[in-house]
């Protein structure tokens, strides 16, 4: 020992309290301010000593010399300290403090003859042991924690309230009445754990979080002040999968729980809340430890029931109806609170108190129309969600788009005018808001940044005033985040319209509201712009030219789309509601693939279910989805699927006269309600849709009325002959009408917007087809390289193939791909033309088809000016004579009547004569195709 030492040099007969004070100045001998920076170095101390007290014959090193009375104080005295100041040992700061507190030693007169500060090293040495406290007590700590572990209240929940504290939970709107019932079954005696039972997305989360904002503030939603019982609270919510991941062992789950209720037993000031509260009902339970375990829910009956602490438990209700409720004993312990759809006012509420939070993340501005049109267009087109999580997602999904937007707009800017830089921006608290051409806080003289010809780039001075009255807000300094709120509103006044620097604030209007809710549900619901006006208006045509010789059904769509695109159609029923009747092959069916296509966008937007499918009992159940016990429960139905994955589209029911009568009762629901739910319990709405039948009832009646027309083309017939007339049409449409009538029920055909009879096709009619199917087929064939054409008398030829008095057009299709497809694929197999060749497909005279190319059809056609010339054929009619006699005298070519060749001709007639009863020339040209 140091002190030992040095009394043996003095020759002291003891160590005292200057000998002990050599010893600690020794120690520190190497530091270049003295002792604990007093500047009392080790030499300086025994000079001090040996001047004060002397010195004598040294004693012999072998001799032990004992402590004085004094020293042995000190020491006593360094020992309190030393457990005063938590720490386990006796530290150099421990012994000086002890010396320095005795009221007469030989130490302290050393320091008092150095001119040391006393006082300073008493601060001194109390700064050095606090920190030797600090370092001994985080010792301990850790030491402590790597024996107990965390605190399962840490590690696996997370404190609402302190969420609130730190500004990361939006503000709870218009939930007062759901927060005080909360509040009352929290006061019960017993059964005092609230279970909040709603759809998803109404705001059950937000209700706990409500009232951690209430308990945070000491004061209810509506203003009132909180009960006593809630002073103090914690509210803890458990993330129930963390809580179970990693639990591999059998028992480790159930410590884990046993640790978490313990802790919050232990608290007292804790109340537990479980999101998704049905998740506990099993959970655990297998896949640890060979299984058999218990689950969490199994856990927490006892400490509930004992009501040891309290929990608010959260979850929809078809899962508190599947898991819930069959535990009766789980049930009991909970008190449900009916957490309803807000009204689309009380949602438009809670937008305006989100609305800041939004703007302030996504950099842009909200106006009040665009949040009306979120809570109105949510409500009406997204039937499958609930308010306000569908309003609050469309206005979030807005603001992200405005925001992109706008930096798209600012990068290009950038590009456009590179010379512009970004100015610096010092936030002054002390000086007004201004907008001038300085930056804030800056002054005008030296160090203030370089002015420019422009306004300074407001949107960035607005987005630093966000960023730093939100540090304020974190930093408690409230009267700062008072001013920049203030500064924060004259910027967002600045920035309503375009600055002189092009900066603008992005603003999210109605428009932009719309197109995402276009985007969601492919339902065009924004304003109508000119091109689709014109589209609108020119539907008829659109329809009429594709659908040939169905005026009456066009006109009908037509009309049912334009009262549904400018908003007067029933928005509680389907766009158009319509049944086709008609024989077939007349174009019911193709219609509802037209309409698709022209106006839905894609043939893919028609729903298309075949009756045939459903003429049983049992098939009808595949439109709905199976029930429950039934194979294929789950997977949904056929239409109820289709329609909601697609909302916006044609719905076909096709020769709905096969389908079983139970098909009909689902109809009902579809016509009037405009919404059909399926076996699992989905509401899906039709009220974007448009709902056609097609039937073949009356077709028997349209064919008995044809029966007497005329199906000739070439043939000279009377014109009321080829149609019916007005009249006749009228009394056969009520003629069908009434056989409809007759089939369907009151009840359905009631429902239905209108009832259209389709008409049969003429023969021209079926010409007109066909020339739009040819089209189809020349488009494929351009598709190859080929340029292709028909030639007039291989069209008349295919119409007169494909028509049928009683199978309408369905024939034609069939005939084109006999006269026009095989040929000219076996053509190209055949001869391998190349790309960009044109070919003329025609009839020989042997009445084959026959396909050339430009270059060989030329030949033939000069061929044939050669070989055939033109005949006359002289037809006289008597005056006297008799009536319909008819002379003909031909002179023709080989492709004429009287020619000897085999070409069938085409004969144009002129007539000359005299009037009634004279002489009439009639003149025929026959020619060969």
């Amino acid at each position: 020992m140091i002190a030992q030492a040095e009394a043996k040099a003095f020759g002291h007969m003891e160590v005292n309290t200057e000998h002990i004070l050599l010893g600690l100045v020794a120690e520190e001998s190497l530091s270049k301010n003295g002792y604990l920076n007093s500047g009392v170095s080790s030499e300086r101390a025994k000079a001090a000593v040996e001047a004060l007290f002397g010195r004598k014959r040294a004693v012999s090193h072998g001799e032990s010399i004992p402590f004085s009375r004094e020293v042995r104080k000190m020491f006593e005295a360094a020992t309190h300290e030393c457990k005063r100041s938590n720490v386990n040992w006796i530290s150099p700061e421990h012994i000086l403090i002890a010396m320095l507190a005795m009221p007469d030693c030989n130490g302290k007169r050393v320091l008092h003859s150095l001119s040391a500060d006393v006082e300073g090293l008493k601060m001194e040495a109390a700064k050095r042991l606090k920190g030797d406290s600090d370092a001994e007590a985080a010792k301990k700590k850790q030491a402590q924690g790597a024996k107990e572990g965390p605190k399962m209240t840490e590690e696996y929940c997370k404190d609402l309230c302190a969420e609130v504290r730190a500004g990361r939970i939006d503000p709870v709107v218009g939930r007062e009445r759901e927060v005080s019932r909360v509040c009352q079954i929290l006061a019960r005696r017993t059964k005092n754990n609230p279970i909040l039972l709603g759809e998803p997305g109404v705001g059950k989360t937000a209700i706990a979080e409500g009232l951690a904002a209430a308990i945070v503030s000491r004061a209810s939603l509506d203003g009132s002040p909180l009960p006593e019982f809630l002073l103090g609270k914690r509210i803890l919510q458990l993330d129930v999968g963390l809580l179970i991941a990693g639990a591999k062992e059998r028992g480790e789950l159930e410590s884990r729980v046993t640790k978490l209720i313990a802790e919050i037993k232990e608290a007292g000031n804790m109340i537990l809340m479980i999101d998704e509260i049905h998740t506990l009902v099993g959970a655990g339970s297998v896949g640890r430890g060979g299984g058999g375990g218990l689950d969490i829910a199994n856990l927490l009956k006892p400490a509930l029931a004992r009501g040891e602490f309290q929990v608010i438990g959260a979850t929809t209700l078809d899962e508190h109806r599947k898991y819930i409720e069959r535990d009766a004993a789980l049930e009991r312990r909970f008190q449900p609170v009916n957490v309803d759809e807000p009204t689309p006012e009380a949602t438009l509420s809670i937008l305006m108190g989100l609305k800041e939070r939004y703007e302030r993340h996504h950099r842009c501005a909200y106006t009040e129309e665009a949040l009306q049109a979120a809570v109105s267009l949510s409500h009406k087109y997204i039937a499958d969600r609930f308010l306000p999580d569908k309003a609050i997602d469309l206005i979030d999904e807005a603001g992200s788009r405005a925001r992109i937007a706008a930096y798209t707009a600012r990068q290009q800017r950038q590009r456009q005018q590179p010379h512009m830089a970004p100015v610096s921006i010092n936030i002054n608290l002390n000086t007004p808001s201004s907008f001038g051409g300085q930056s804030q806080g800056a002054p005008s003289g030296a160090g203030a940044p370089p002015q420019s010809s422009r306004d300074p780039p407001k949107l960035h001075e607005y987005l630093q005033v966000l960023a730093t009255k939100d540090e304020a807000i974190k930093d408690g300094l409230y009267e700062e985040a008072v001013i920049l709120r203030r500064r924060e509103m004259d910027y967002r006044a600045e920035l309503a319209g375009p600055s002189a620097d092009g900066s603008v604030l992005p603003v999210v209007g109605v428009e932009d509201i719309e197109a995402i809710v276009s985007a969601w549900t492919s339902i065009p619901v924004e304003k109508m712009s000119d091109d689709e006006k014109d589209k609108l208006l020119n539907m008829r045509h659109t329809l009429a030219d594709h659908v040939v010789g169905q005026e009456d059904a066009v006109e009908t769509i037509a009309n049912a789309l334009c009262r549904a695109r400018c908003g007067l159609k029933d928005p509680r029923r389907p766009t158009a509601s319509l049944l086709f009747v008609g024989p077939t092959g007349v174009g019911k069916t193709e219609l509802a693939k037209v309409l698709a296509e022209q106006y839905y966008g894609s043939r893919d937007a028609l729903v298309r279910l075949d009756m045939s499918e459903y003429m049983e009992r049992h098939s009808v159940s595949k439109m709905v989805g199976a029930p429950p016990g039934y194979v294929g429960f789950g997977e949904g139905g056929k239409l109820t699927e289709a329609v909601r994955r697609r909302p916006f589209s044609v719905v076909l029911f096709d020769e709905v006269e096969k389908a079983h009568p139970d098909v009909f009762a689902i109809l009902l629901q579809i016509l009037e309600d405009g919404r059909l739910t399926d076996s699992q319990g989905r509401t899906v709405s039709f009220k974007n849709t448009m709902v056609i039948l097609t039937s073949n009832v009356g077709s028997r009646l349209i064919a008995a009325s044809s029966s007497n027309r005329s199906a000739g083309v070439f043939t000279r017939t009377p014109a009321n002959d080829a149609a019916l007339t007005a009249a006749q049409a009228h009394k056969l449409k009520q003629e069908v009408l009434g056989e409809v009538r007759s089939f369907f029920s009151p009840e359905l055909l009631n429902r239905f917007d209108e009832t259209v009879v389709f008409g049969r096709l003429s023969r021209e009619h079926v010409g007109s087809i066909a020339g739009l199917l040819m089209e189809e087929t020349v488009s494929r064939a351009g598709e190859r390289g080929l340029q292709v054409s028909i030639a007039p008398s291989l069209m008349e030829h295919i119409v007169a193939e494909g028509y049928s008095d009683e199978y309408g057009a369905r024939p034609l299709r069939q005939a084109i791909v006999r006269l026009v497809d095989d040929p000219l694929s076996d053509a190209v197999l055949h001869r391998k033309f190349p790309t960009g060749t044109r070919l003329t497909l025609g009839l020989n005279s042997d009445g084959a088809v026959t396909v050339r190319t430009a270059e060989e059809e030329a030949a033939f056609q000069a061929a044939q000016q050669q070989q055939h010339r033109l005949g006359r054929a002289t037809l006289a009619q008597h005056p006297s004579g008799v009536d319909g006699g008819i002379l003909v005298s031909v002179n023709g070519g080989a492709g004429s009547p009287g020619g000897s060749g085999n070409a069938s001709p085409t004969a144009s007639f002129t007539e000359e004569g005299s009037g009634r009863g004279g002489p009439v020339l009639v003149t025929a040209t026959f020619e060969e195709n």
